[in-house]
């Protein structure tokens, strides 16, 4: 072999190492980012994740353990900061909250649907989000709205309940999940439009949305995007889900305007909202940063986010709860005698009954404990280069916290995989805040200033429902077929085989 030959051997191969070596660190450096696995060249570590065929949040266990409370994984063009420790938690969303408080870039599919981040849970930290934010807190979930609303909640829950007795009458048994979702959702609908719809129309718009969060999950291109051309099918997919999505709730749109423009002159019997008691009526006339008045899509985007967001995380939840009340007969017990206490046998629960219930409360918190809606919050950016527990946090990584373990950790909780409800009364839960604005322990709405906006009144539709649903019927499991508690993944932590259950009424 020649010299030359060597020589160009030798070079090839100094290029590969050092080549090999800055595609496969993933932390430390010169970047001084947080440790992780080594990766692969180009693809970091996204192809060694795929090739485990095994969801992701069993990944970041192992990884968890390995590398600690704090670490990188380089998903293709993607650089994820893992967080999985309460103080660092607390640190980046709590006493650091603006540093933290924006997203990462979105995939072509999800800026489809959210009209290029016009909505509150994708939109950059910045004067879009705080009014799209301020607006919706304002005229959605203050007090007083609330209050003027309690009829929407009166009339869904009736209609729920003759539901179920309908339903175990033809079966023997009760579908939980799909009965609390519908009634959730014809809530929230009226909410937004001020209008009471069919249930056909309802489980259409229901099924929409489920459909469009599905197709927003992470895929393949969101973390290589120079594949997005062989993807071309599934972005076809989106743009005709869209379509029918736009096709099914501008009618509802054009109608509430027209009922707003006419001072209720027009737009149809369904419109039983007064003029300004509907989300929507607050966004005909909003005057947003950067893009004016808003147009039907982004009012379509608005409107379906408030819808889904709260839909599937009420209704999860009610799922969960009462898998465990069908599985322990105590507890359920516990909760009914709570119950009459307050109401009686025959009494009719009020909103303001439930607040009374500390027994409620807890199996609630209990079941957000033990699963929570997600095992992460919404993706994180930080809005400038920063560090968290000694490492640089790049701006355009995207910041995940990884908020199963909180509730996992035998140091935070004892018995962490036990549900006890009392455990909220007298245990290791008294002074828990949801908010984890002192402490974090668990965050099923996330914490600081991205938290859920409208978690109170999620956490009102639960108690109200739960309890009603607990103080009309003995929940039971059906014979040879107990609850159950597999759980599988898809926007929320649900049941892999829906809960089913034999109702008894508690009063003839």
């Amino acid at each position: 072999m020649e010299l030359t030959d060597i020589l160009i051997l030798s070079f090839a191969f100094t290029f590969v190492y050092f080549w090999w070596r800055r595609w496969s660190i993933t932390g430390g450096g010169p970047k001084n980012l947080p440790p992780g696995p080594p990766g692969w060249p180009l693809v970091g570590n996204l192809f060694q994740v795929i090739l485990q065929r095994r969801h992701f949040i069993y990944v970041v266990r192992d990884l968890r353990e390995k590398y600690g409370p704090i670490f990188t994984m380089q998903m293709g063009q993607r650089t994820l900061i893992i967080v999985t420790d309460a103080n660092l938690i607390h640190e980046a969303l709590i006493q650091r909250g603006s540093l933290f408080a924006s997203r990462p870039a979105d995939s072509p599919i999800r800026l489809i649907f959210s009209m290029g981040k016009c909505a509150i849970n994708s939109a950059e930290y910045g004067p879009l989000w705080r009014t799209l934010r301020r607006n919706f807190v304002t005229e959605m979930i203050n007090p007083l709205r609330i209050k003027q609303c309690g009829w929407i909640r009166k009339w869904a829950m009736e209609a729920h309940m003759k539901r179920l007795r309908k339903e175990a009458q033809e079966n023997g048994f009760v579908e939980v999940m799909s009965n609390c979702r519908l009634t959730i959702c014809s809530i929230l609908i009226c909410l937004c439009f001020g209008a009471k719809i069919s249930e056909d129309r309802i489980k259409s718009i229901e099924s929409i949305l489920k459909d469009v969060m599905l197709i927003t999950t992470p895929k393949l291109p969101d973390f290589l995007p120079v594949l997005t051309p062989l993807f071309g099918r599934q972005v076809k997919e989106a743009k005709e889900l869209r379509k029918t999505q736009l096709e099914l709730l501008f009618p509802l749109i054009r109608s509430r305007k027209a009922f707003v423009e006419s001072n209720g002159k027009s737009g149809g019997p369904e419109m039983v909202s007064p003029i300004g008691a509907a989300y929507l009526d607050s966004l005909f006339s909003l005057d947003v940063p950067g893009r004016g008045s808003l147009g039907e899509e982004e009012l379509v985007t608005l409107v379906s986010e408030v819808i889904s967001a709260g839909t599937d995380t009420s209704a999860t939840a009610l799922e969960w709860a009462l898998m465990h009340l069908v599985m322990n007969q105590d507890i359920q017990e516990k909760l009914y005698r709570e119950i009459v206490e307050c109401v009686g046998k025959d009494g009719v629960i009020l909103e303001s009954d439930v607040e009374k219930m500390s027994y409620l409360g807890a199996v609630v918190k209990e079941t957000f404990r033990r699963h929570p809606p997600s095992h992460f919050v919404l993706s994180h950016a930080a809005t400038q280069e920063t560090e968290l527990g000694g490492y640089t946090i790049p701006a355009d990584a995207s910041v995940e916290f990884y908020t199963a373990w909180l509730t996992e950790n035998p140091d935070m909780w004892e018995d962490p995989n036990e549900f006890r409800p009392e455990r909220f009364l007298n245990g290791d839960g008294v002074g828990v805040d949801l908010t984890g604005t002192k402490a974090v322990k668990m965050m099923p709405f996330g914490i600081g200033r991205r938290i859920c906006p409208a978690w109170t009144l999620g956490v009102l539709h639960i108690n109200l429902l739960l309890a009603k649903m607990v103080h009309a019927f003995k929940w039971l499991p059906v014979p040879n077929a107990p609850p159950d508690p597999t759980e599988t993944f898809a926007f929320t932590i649900v049941m892999k085989n829906p809960l089913k259950a034999v109702i008894l009424p508690r009063s003839i």
